[in-house]
């Protein structure tokens, strides 16, 4: 297939362009950042440049790399480091330009990387804890903080967009995202000293696996919008999910829902193992000395 890339140097963006190619697709690769202009490297997916918040530009991309697929990854990727109007406007508008674009130029297929923070919780200005664990796509969706809240956007955007074009779209809410030169100062942080409460239960997502499901996700045939979380099956402690929820919340704590493992962690990803075959198989273990 032909598939543009959008946020396309970001951490997710990045391995999604390379997993693609690895599985035989071509890639159209596109970010704000500047081209390198001349020759491109050997083996680079083609790069254009594009603001996805300006309409021309993004109907501009999507007409010229004429793909099957758009795996929408640009954004403002966390609250933490920018106004929340310029996380909320930067984030909605870009994904209703991308929409808009796809439906505009008949492309069939648009994957969506959505957010865990879409139910509220994980970034609630106003905290409060899920209705149960795991979390599943079920769970009501109740974000506060404009991160959140872009994302629920997102979501209600790729709601409107099948109601109006032949388009197949999936929203992946992906959880932490943790990348092999990150582990250890995440695990520093998490496993150091005393047990603390975590705000997605100590969920995480490897960014490799993640960008397998998108490459799955984008390479699938369902019709309509679903919508997966993305996690992996442990959590960041190794220890039964039972056990540190007693510890972290006592009586607080969510009801705790059939497990698949003992130490699984916050999130389910059932529905992403059945639509799309997901299997991931990187855990924060493989980065622990001499593991």
């Amino acid at each position: 297939m032909r598939i543009l890339v959008t946020g396309a140097r970001g951490k997710v963006g990045s391995r999604v362009v390379r997993a693609a190619r690895a599985a035989g697709h071509a890639v159209t690769a596109t970010d704000i950042g500047a081209p390198v202009y001349g020759m491109p490297e050997p083996g680079q997916a083609p790069y254009v440049r594009a603001d996805l918040t300006d309409y021309g530009q993004a109907i501009a991309t999507v007409q010229r790399a004429r793909p099957d697929v758009v795996v929408h990854t640009a954004g403002i990727p966390d609250p933490a480091h920018d106004a929340p109007h310029v996380v909320f406007a930067t984030n909605v508008t870009a994904t209703f330009n991308v929409a808009e674009a796809v439906a505009r130029t008949g492309v069939r297929r648009l994957v969506y990387v959505s957010s865990e923070t879409v139910p509220g919780f994980v970034t609630a200005e106003r905290p409060f804890l899920p209705d149960y664990l795991p979390v599943d796509e079920e769970h009501p969706v109740r974000p506060q903080d404009g991160y959140g809240l872009s994302k629920a956007v997102g979501e209600a955007i790729c709601d409107a967009l099948v109601r109006r074009a032949d388009v197949g779209v999936v929203s992946v809410r992906p959880s932490f995202v943790v990348t092999a030169d990150t582990y250890a100062s995440v695990l520093s942080m998490v496993q150091g000293g005393r047990l603390r409460p975590m705000p997605n239960q100590w969920s995480y997502v490897d960014a490799d696996d993640l960008a397998d499901l998108l490459v799955r996700a984008a390479a699938a045939d369902t019709s309509g919008h679903e919508i997966v979380y993305a996690a992996q099956p442990d959590n960041l402690l190794g220890h039964p999910l039972a056990e540190l929820l007693e510890e972290a919340y006592g009586t607080a704590a969510p009801p705790l829902r059939e497990l698949p493992r003992p130490d699984a962690g916050g999130i389910a990803i059932d529905k992403a193992r059945k639509l799309f075959g997901w299997d991931p198989q990187r855990s924060w273990r493989d980065h622990m000395s001499g593991g």
